[in-house]
């Protein structure tokens, strides 16, 4: 996770969100257009994202239940105001999976993915605070194709589609098909996954998370360790890993197709 020392006026921040970071060295850890993430040096760390408001309400509210799960670490302080939203959490311990002493055993760290991501499947969905998902989802594929947008090659190597018409018949299967019974991350992908000497140790980006069909998340595992590792040679592994009995390849083809217009 990069970080970039920087000398910014705190002053700007809403008076709560300066007064939990003020006498701190500050990093710029942004890694997105949508949001400007800062590490803040200050006892263990935190982490504060500023975004445009009322974009970061859903991931606050996350963030919160997957801590309560033991997945990620606690929120300190979550602050709309008219123009920006604030969120501001505890560093998760360790690193995120791009760490070269864990992309330098593809093995170990794929089994480990696999491993997790049927960890977070598994926990119960009570008390989720979105609910919603799967609908979000899928308004988000249906607007994506009545604007144009298509991705062809999004999932290029995984899931390979000979003409749009073709993908969005593909991508209406899903429509119909799509569950709505598990706890899923919504962007599983090495970045937002945390190691601490091998041991997992939290998830973070929890913005996408909620209840919905857990191929969402095995389509994207699939696909981070094919786009970070160079290759696809451990799709088979993750499965595996993960659990194959449970897996649908004709879902994970329809969700591939869904995301080319989500």
């Amino acid at each position: 996770m990069k970080r970039t020392k920087i000398y910014i006026d705190i002053q700007s921040f809403p008076k709560e969100v300066t007064n939990m970071i003020k006498d701190a060295d500050i990093y710029d850890s942004s890694c997105s257009q949508e949001a400007r993430v800062y590490f803040i040096d200050k006892g263990k760390g935190y982490f504060l994202k500023e975004a445009p408001g009322g974009t970061l309400k859903t991931e606050a509210l996350m963030h919160d239940y997957f801590n309560s799960l033991k997945f990620t670490s606690p929120v300190v302080l979550y602050k709309n105001t008219e123009n920006k939203d604030y969120l501001l959490t505890e560093k998760v311990v360790g690193e995120d999976c791009l760490d070269e002493r864990y992309m330098s055993n593809p093995e170990k760290l794929c089994d480990i993915l696999g491993e997790t991501l049927r960890i977070l499947h598994d926990k119960s969905v009570k008390d989720c605070p979105v609910c919603d998902k799967a609908d979000l989802y899928i308004n988000s594929v249906k607007k994506g194709y009545e604007s144009g947008r298509y991705e062809y090659d999004l999932f290029e190597g995984i899931c390979d589609f000979a003409s749009k018409d073709e993908a969005w018949k593909a991508a209406k299967e899903g429509i119909d098909i799509l569950e709505r019974n598990t706890l899923i991350h919504g962007d599983y992908c090495l970045p937002n996954i945390m190691l601490d000497n091998w041991r997992f140790s939290g998830f973070i980006d929890l913005g996408s998370s909620g209840i919905a069909d857990r191929h969402i998340d095995i389509l994207w595992g699939i696909w981070t360790l094919k786009f970070n590792l160079g290759t696809d040679k451990y799709t088979d592994r993750f499965i595996d890993a993960y659990g194959r009995d449970i897996v649908d390849k004709d879902k994970l083809r329809c969700i591939a197709a869904m995301e080319m217009f989500g």
